[in-house]
């Protein structure tokens, strides 16, 4: 820890993911009255009483501790306060100041927490103007979380549009879709009539022809035999042809469904299967889809929002083919993190714009024909999404992105008790 640390009059502790103390500075020792010595390596509460906004929380492991939950509602995320009772019996209280994560240089996730005394920081102690900095850090975070906040909110808002855009886009050829299937089934309906106008007419006969001669003639005439072996066939058609339009209305509406900011166990096949779907008019008169699936556990994501990025990847591969190719479809699992990854055997990315494919506007499409938003998008959900995108290209060989994301989302500091 650098000298900072050690002279700063602030009380600082480090935690690891499993709430762990691995570090606490020289003040936070001195407010305590415990040695760093006495306390690494024990879990937080077990060495301190803690609560939060006056209250005293559950049991450890029960609840998270040291996050933005309830930011923006009223309850400070950062009212953590710890009961202390000194080694001559004066009981005092330490209130938490900030509490954030941090990597070190090889990926370690911690979390700092900073804690003061009210009673010192108020009076103002040996450090005048302590308060007023305390008031000065808690402005700064909250104007930090309501800008966070509506940053987050302009990002969803984008995001959907994005979604829009990119249905809207592909509105003729779904409509083309739906329109073979409705087309068959209306012109089966009209053969199903004028069949069931002959067959009436062979009922009716039954009760004014004299001789069963005569009906058997009618039948004859009216080829009920080849009527009887068509019917079967025009209803069976007919039926497949329902089934398709019911399922493009499905594969829109999962895709265009708006998901709470909650993320939930869903399976990654079914959201390529949907999106594949919805893109299907877009993709089939310039590329045959090759899917080569992997057994898959259910991963915690935002179904729509995985939707919308395998929809950018889909269209761009499409669209990265002049006349026909293959787009192949791969997903696979390694270790606690799967991926799914789009190929094309299109045109291909330049170098030297390989770094700048997920820049907001960056297109290398034609002027009018791209927003330089689908990859931007795409790269900022899957952040969300505590995962990672790769790209693969060359000129003329074609390109490949590969998605990653963790099975479970990660839960700081929440107990796996």
């Amino acid at each position: 820890m650098s000298s900072l640390d050690k002279h700063i009059p602030i009380g600082l502790v480090v935690l690891d993911q499993s709430r762990i103390i691995r570090h606490m500075n020289a003040h936070m020792a001195a407010l305590t009255e415990i040695s760093a010595e006495k306390i690494i390596g024990k879990k937080f509460e077990a060495v301190f009483a803690m609560d939060r906004a006056g209250r005293r929380v559950r049991p450890a492991g029960s609840q998270p501790f040291c996050s933005d939950e309830g930011a923006g509602q009223g309850e400070s995320s950062d009212a953590i306060g710890l009961n202390i009772t000194t080694q001559g019996g004066r009981a005092k209280r330490l209130d938490s100041l900030l509490c954030f994560p941090f990597a070190d240089s090889d990926g370690h996730n911690y979390h700092a927490m900073l804690f003061h005394e009210p009673d010192t920081a108020e009076s103002g102690g040996s450090h005048p103007g302590f308060s007023g900095a305390i008031k000065d850090i808690h402005d700064a975070r909250n104007e930090q979380r309501r800008l966070l906040m509506e940053i987050e909110r302009a990002n969803e808002n984008l995001i959907q549009s994005e979604k829009l855009a990119g249905i809207g886009q592909l509105a003729a050829g779904v409509a083309h879709e739906i329109n073979n299937p409705a087309g068959y089934v209306f012109s089966n309906l009209r053969t199903l009539a004028s069949y069931v106008t002959d067959l009436l007419k062979i009922i009716d006969a039954v009760d004014e022809s004299q001789t069963l001669e005569d009906i058997k003639r009618l039948k004859n005439t009216l080829d009920y035999t080849d009527i009887r072996d068509d019917v079967e066939a025009l209803i069976r058609e007919s039926g497949e042809g329902i089934d398709r339009i019911k399922k493009i209305i499905s594969a829109l509406q999962d895709f265009c469904h708006i998901d709470a900011e909650e993320f939930s166990l869903h399976d990654l096949h079914a959201c390529l299967d949907t999106t594949l779907s919805v893109a299907s008019s877009e993709i089939k008169y310039k590329a045959t889809v090759v899917k080569e699936y992997a057994d898959l556990p259910r991963i915690e994501c935002n179904a729509s929002q995985i939707n919308q990025v395998i929809l950018n990847l889909v269209v761009n591969a499409a669209q990265a083919i002049d006349q026909e190719g293959i787009i192949t479809i791969r997903t696979g699992q390694e270790k606690s993190d799967v991926w799914f990854e789009v190929q094309d055997t299109g045109k291909g990315i330049p170098p030297e714009l390989l770094t700048r494919v997920f820049e907001p506007f960056f297109t290398t499409k034609p002027v009018g024909q791209g927003t330089g938003l689908g990859l931007a998008l795409s790269y900022k959900i899957v952040q969300k999404h505590h995962g990672r995108l790769e790209v693969f290209s060359e000129p003329g060989q074609g390109t490949r992105i590969r998605a990653w994301f963790p099975i479970a989302q990660p839960h700081l500091f929440e107990s796996s008790e």
